[in-house]
């Protein structure tokens, strides 16, 4: 079945240029378009749909206060924020408000179809760039005094009572891979993946893929790689 999705953005040219494109891809139902978060707001509450495309900086509501709000109302529809700005304000204003996705207008066609996909199966996906600084912020306010990078191999007992194919599992899972590229990494199937995540997720009280990554960076399992030279 496909995705539902509304899209919003104050710019006519984008706006119908996303529609334009998301109208092309097989797994993606464009159902309407907004100009503004006001209008975007009337629209979920029409239609209904699985997945709001939001812009962030738009007249009359901006998109943090119409996820907000939308995130509140309906429950049952995803955001997922397609946006210009990627700085650490905006990122964080939106999350805080409810957003499972977060996407630079960088983003191809194929990667915006991953993130509606994505938050439709209760996951969240941050654009790359978007999801070191967001968790390099969380290392800086929240890591323990002396923290080192990890080794998971000659560490002592891990927190929650993980074990260390699951703390291995939750440092890819920080590092943005999928339960396929994790599944490859470690030589296991996709299923015994699921298997892992949903026991580490049990074991540690998370609620999602964000939850993960931030509480992986908080107990020490994740660092932030270094940037390119």
């Amino acid at each position: 079945m496909s995705a539902r999705v509304l899209v919003v953005d104050d710019q006519a040219v984008v706006r119908e240029g996303l529609v334009l494109l998301l109208g092309l891809l097989p797994d993606i139902e464009v159902v309407g378009s907004a100009p503004d978060g006001r209008e975007a707001l009337r629209l979920v509450a029409e239609l209904r749909p699985d997945v709001v495309l939001m812009d962030l900086r738009m007249p009359r509501m901006d998109g943090v206060e119409a996820t907000r709000e939308i995130r509140a109302a309906f429950p049952a529809t995803q955001v997922v924020v397609l946006t210009t700005y990627s700085d650490d304000e905006s990122v964080f204003a939106a999350l805080r408000a409810g957003a499972r996705g977060f996407l630079t207008k960088s983003a191809d066609a194929e990667e915006i179809a991953r993130a509606v996909a994505a938050v439709v199966n209760g996951d969240a996906q941050l654009d790359p760039g978007v999801q070191l600084r967001l968790l390099s912020a969380v290392v800086e306010d929240r890591r323990p005094p002396g923290r080192t990078r990890p080794d998971i191999q000659r560490q002592g007992p891990l927190p929650d009572g993980l074990t260390p194919r699951e703390a291995e599992v939750l440092r890819l899972i920080a590092r943005g891979l999928s339960n396929a590229e994790i599944a490859a990494v470690l030589f296991i199937g996709e299923a015994t993946v699921k298997t892992h995540i949903n026991n580490l997720f049990a074991k540690a009280h998370l609620r999602d893929r964000v939850h993960a990554v931030t509480y992986a960076y908080r107990v020490g399992l994740a660092e932030p790689e270094a940037p390119d030279a």
